[in-house]
């Protein structure tokens, strides 16, 4: 669309066309300026580890398993990892056994996976942290994120205008055997659900702070990724209105009642719970974010990290604060947002309210030569097996396959030039994750990257492309 079409016009087309917005969405604009001139450095400080296949999850209909987390649950000493399609599989910390333990598909749960395109579909998955501690109140549950073609309950969160593709729903599970090998409980609980517009950015992640154990404030609080509802451009503003759902970060109590719904617990330490505004949502943790599919805690100070996928021009990390508005769509990351193909070079990082991204980088390097780029990840890593990773903060780039780093213990200020990159292999030459997909897969056209942990700071690296898990090694 013309950036010249006057506001209320354009406003007017994006209500109205959603479904040719999402289709343009996917070409490549014309980007007008190039928010970094000077490169993401290529041949300086790249960090060599190996990887080694862990895993191979089961194919679905002949496709390739569409991994989006892996994660362990220590209580009952297991992985788990989902398929978008439904699955969800446990793994053995060795890798060698993967066993269906859930399919969110079945027709008993009444929930059917909306998994239609690239964005939608079983998105993410927790545990409790009481889930393998009998007696306790967490025992035996975990929460799945998805997006699903049942609409018929009434949506507790509902975007600006009148369109509706699907729903998204959070729902919490209770095993009655939290050790056994496949799920053996009920039907699921549903805690919250979201009407939305249109197809894509749609959910993101949810999950536990690791680094909270029993009587800590933040302990058994669930932090969810709700992304601004797509199309492109954010039309209805979403991300920063404090009274709409959609662009934010949750904070929940999945086990308490003070909700408006009454099926989730609001904590009193939420930054907009005590302010006394009835037009602010109470589950805010942070606001302002377009699609925030991954994010992250550092254990040695417990830094929150969220990595937010850009328009089409940056992608960005940054650190979240509660209460912090991290610009979306006012800025797309350090840039006043203009529109979907332009962004403004000057008056950079101009609001003191805002909180800019530590690192960014642009559709344009030539890292990125088909001129898309969508950041993943991420983990920080303060273990000591991999120490060339010590105290990094990793992520990764879709659909290249980059794996890139920068320091947590000195924090950039933004831009690209404190970016760094992973490479792969034993002895010979460095290679790039695309490079050694392709060596198993040739005509691997991209790589779709998520990034998994595992007891003692493993790290794995998932791919929708060839159903393998691959773990990081010295």
């Amino acid at each position: 669309m013309p950036t010249s079409l006057p506001r209320v016009l354009a406003a007017t087309l994006l209500i109205a066309m959603p479904a040719l917005l999402h289709a343009a969405q996917s070409a490549q604009p014309a980007q007008v300026g190039d928010p970094f001139p000077q490169p993401v450095v290529t041949g300086e400080g790249v960090i060599r580890v190996n990887l080694v296949e862990f895993a191979v999850l089961p194919a679905v209909d002949g496709q390739p398993a569409r991994m989006m987390l892996m994660s362990h649950e220590p209580g009952t000493r297991r992985l788990f990892v989902n398929d978008m399609r439904g699955p969800l599989y446990s793994v053995s910390y060795d890798g060698k056994t993967v066993a269906l333990y859930l399919d969110i598909n079945a027709a008993n749960w009444g929930v059917p996976v909306q998994s239609m395109g690239n964005e939608r579909g079983f998105q993410s998955f927790a545990f409790h942290p009481q889930f393998g501690q009998a007696s306790s109140r967490g025992y035996g549950k975990f929460y799945t994120y998805l997006d699903t073609s049942n609409m018929a309950p009434q949506a507790d969160f509902h975007p600006g205008g009148d369109t509706t593709t699907h729903h998204t729903v959070l729902l919490e599970w209770t095993a009655k055997n939290a050790a056994a090998a496949t799920y053996d409980g009920g039907p699921p609980r549903e805690l919250m659900r979201f009407r939305q517009p249109f197809p894509n950015h749609n959910a993101g992640l949810v999950a536990f702070n690791p680094l909270a154990t029993q009587g800590h404030p933040d302990y058994g609080l669930l932090y969810m990724g709700v992304a601004d509802g797509g199309s492109g451009g954010d039309p209805f503003r979403h991300a920063q209105s404090l009274g709409n759902a959609f662009g934010k970060i949750f904070r929940i109590d999945p086990l308490g009642n003070n909700s408006g719904n009454k099926k989730y617990g609001i904590p009193s330490t939420n930054a907009f719970a005590s302010d006394n505004n009835p037009q602010t949502l109470d589950e805010i943790y942070a606001y302002g974010v377009r699609n925030p599919q991954r994010f992250g805690w550092d254990s040695k100070n417990g830094n929150l990290f969220v990595a937010d996928i850009g328009q089409n021009i940056v992608e960005e990390i940054s650190l979240v604060r509660p209460g912090a508005n991290l610009g979306w769509n006012d800025w797309e990351a350090s840039f006043r947002f203009v529109s979907r193909t332009e962004i403004k070079l000057d008056g950079t990082r101009a609001d003191a309210k805002v909180t800019y991204p530590l690192v960014e980088y642009d559709h344009n390097d030539a890292l990125f030569p088909t001129g898309r780029a969508a950041i993943t990840g991420l983990v920080v890593y303060r273990g000591a097996q991999i120490p060339q990773l010590a105290n990094m903060v990793l992520f990764g780039d879709n659909p290249s396959g980059e794996v890139f780093y920068f320091s947590a213990d000195t924090l950039p200020e933004g831009g690209q030039d404190p970016i760094r990159r992973v490479m792969f292999g034993g002895a010979g030459a460095a290679k790039t994750l695309l490079q050694l997909i392709r060596e198993k897969k040739p005509n691997a056209p991209r790589v779709d990257l998520r990034f998994g942990t595992g007891p003692n700071e493993q790290v794995f690296l998932l791919n929708k492309q060839d159903n393998t898990i691959r773990q990081l090694v010295r």
